[in-house]
């Protein structure tokens, strides 16, 4: 139970920042809001390693340049995530993004070599056209088309979720050799380093309310990540990912009662189908987990 509440309490927060950038972020290049988004979470990571005694042994890295490749990859899919929030109904970009766990599958499949059958095949299917029912109303042919706002803003969710995937899979193999505070304090820092490479593009001088807002907001990304990466310390992953799908309710309700937006019927319809082929591959990865287990124990000699 700890641990499902403290899933909750990370996707609460990471909603609560994805609304700040919404309201705050207006006209603001997506290069500086990764910026405000990667800096101000280094206040409460260094905090929290400061509190548990990990601030120094958190430095050292066997595997430099793999931080700043997941960095450098995790910008991107920020910067995109950003710039699609600013275009599209918040639920909507929600929704749009559970592409990522799926798109997971399949590069882990393609990239790690996991072995993935027909029921998990079937599922991230289904799923993707429950993201293609979201997203084509916004790619629709008729009116503004592919140059629409919105269309832009749902092209560029969709490429943030498959540079987030492809960030889960650089995670995996870092894993292998580094403990999660590195993993986690050398993101923040490297995304923050990288995004200042966005500076000659443009940035603006926000006035004191939208940088106060922008700054909460990185402080609750930084928030967030602590509590996810708590949660899992709690329960197993396949206990607590499917609380993830929480935040389409909290975007639905924030969405109509602070931005005045009322979900459409393919929002809806789409959601649904996403939602259960997302909970489908999480029950048939925990299934996978205990036969695994099972096996492990019948080859394990018995003292």
């Amino acid at each position: 139970m700890i641990g499902i509440a403290l899933k909750v309490a990370s996707v609460t927060v990471f909603v609560t920042m994805s609304t700040l950038i919404k309201a705050s972020g207006e006209g603001m290049p997506p290069g500086q809001i990764v910026f405000f988004r990667s800096a101000f979470a280094m206040v409460p990571i260094l905090a929290f390693l400061a509190v548990r005694g990990q601030l120094v042994s958190a430095w050292h890295t066997a595997n430099p340049l793999s931080h700043v490749r997941r960095g450098l990859v995790g910008v991107m899919a920020m910067g995109f995530g950003f710039y699609g929030i600013m275009q599209l109904p918040l639920p909507d970009a929600i929704a749009i993004g559970y592409a990522m766990p799926l798109l997971t599958v399949v590069f882990a499949a393609l990239f790690l070599g996991e072995t993935v059958r027909i029921f998990r095949w079937s599922a991230v299917a289904v799923g993707l056209g429950g993201v293609l029912i979201i997203t084509w109303p916004r790619l629709s042919l008729f009116g503004d088309g592919f140059g629409s706002s919105e269309a832009l803003g749902a092209l560029a969710v969709l490429a943030s979720a498959t540079l987030g995937a492809t960030a889960m899979i650089l995670v995996r193999k870092l894993v292998l050799t580094e403990k999660t505070p590195t993993i986690v304090l050398y993101f923040s820092l490297t995304a923050t380093v990288l995004s200042l490479g966005s500076l000659p593009l443009g940035w603006i001088m926000p006035d004191a309310q939208t940088l106060m807002l922008m700054a909460l907001a990185g402080f609750c990304g930084g928030l967030g990540q602590i509590l996810l990466t708590q949660s899992y310390r709690h329960a197993d992953v396949s206990t607590i990912a499917p609380f993830e799908y929480t935040s389409i309710v909290l975007g639905i309700l924030i969405g109509y009662f602070i931005f005045s937006d009322v979900p459409s019927w393919t929002m809806l319809l789409g959601t649904t189908i996403v939602v259960g082929a997302g909970l489908f591959v999480i029950l048939r990865e925990h299934a996978l987990g205990l036969e695994r287990r099972a096996q492990r124990k019948l080859v394990t000699p018995q003292g």
